[in-house]
């Protein structure tokens, strides 16, 4: 019998096939969303292409809240619920978020996909706790702890929503003045959204999209450099923040677009990351990855329905 995965954003669905030995990269399928009513339509047209085999799990990752196991994209009018997931394929059903299936995702994370700018300190204490850190479309963290048994338990968070510390909102308030009031959470910052509004408020001028400020930085635009260069060491203090509060000495794990666009200037964020002497132990044996693999989610979502 098969597992069944999928990795649900609003743009599109990637669906793939696994067994007892991993997920089989040959069974994933992409749909748009645009060209489907709803996510049932999804399942059922996956299936049948793969001639509707038995499945004994499912297991669904969502770009969006879950509760109570039920779930609905936030750009996208499509509902989730395990009692729904049963019934289509008659197995046991599990939704999780799409950050905490990345959380799941990382102990089986090495070399390119995990993409390690700063490797494990040679000797360095390990804890068996790891941190995947998304800046995207929003922001938030999911902490991870791999247990002795080799279990592993993913914790929920909303970082995004949490007040900006004093460590960044200094440097904000010298950049920007008074304008550095428009940044009243981390979310409003690091996401990308908060890129774009920071490169607006720096050279009073109209919003761009953050993928447009991106492309003119590496086109070599000056003052599209200078705000993705802020951005980059802001990035690198909120991640220091972060590698204190959960010490992620098994690795911190970047992701998001945002995110991996920071690690481009990657020796502005790690000079922040590492400037403050206080506790400084800690973040300097703190290793720093991005997760580069597209299967992430799914390998995740197989160790999740585990």
């Amino acid at each position: 019998m098969a597992i069944l995965l999928a990795d649900v954003g609003g743009t599109n669905a990637r669906l793939a096939l696994a067994q007892a030995g991993g997920v089989d990269p040959g069974s994933i399928a992409r749909f748009r969303g645009d060209d489907h009513a709803d996510f049932d339509q999804v399942v059922r047209l996956f299936l049948e292409s793969r001639g509707n085999p038995a499945i004994e799990a499912v297991c669904v990752a969502v770009a969006g809240p879950v509760s109570q196991g039920r779930a609905r994209l936030t750009n996208r009018d499509w509902h989730f619920s395990e009692e729904r997931l049963s019934e289509l394929t008659g197995a046991r059903a599990r939704l999780i978020n799409d950050l905490t299936a990345l959380g799941y995702a990382t102990p089986a994370l090495s070399g390119e996909a995990a993409g390690f700018l700063r490797g494990p300190v040679e000797g360095g204490a390990r804890n068996g706790q790891r941190l995947v850190v998304n800046a995207g479309t929003g922001f938030n963290v999911c902490a991870v702890k791999v247990l002795p048994d080799g279990g592993i338990a993913c914790l929920e968070a909303e970082e995004g929503h949490t007040r900006l510390p004093i460590s960044v909102s200094v440097p904000l308030g010298e950049a920007l003045g008074e304008k550095a009031a428009a940044f009243d959470s981390v979310e409003e910052l690091f996401a990308g959204r908060g890129l774009a509004r920071l490169h607006a408020l720096l050279y009073d001028r109209a919003p761009e999209r953050a993928e447009a400020v991106v492309a003119a930085a590496e086109a070599g635009d000056a003052e599209a450099q200078a705000t993705c260069d802020l951005y980059a060491r802001l990035f690198g203090l909120v991640c220091r923040e972060l590698a204190l509060r959960f010490m992620p000495m098994d690795g911190m794990f970047l992701a998001g677009s945002v995110a991996r666009s920071a690690t481009r200037r990657f020796d502005l964020f790690e000079t922040a990351f590492l400037s403050d002497p206080l506790m400084a132990q800690i973040p300097a044996r703190v290793p720093i990855g991005v997760i580069r693999d597209d299967m992430a989610a799914l390998h995740g979502c197989l160790a999740a329905v585990a």
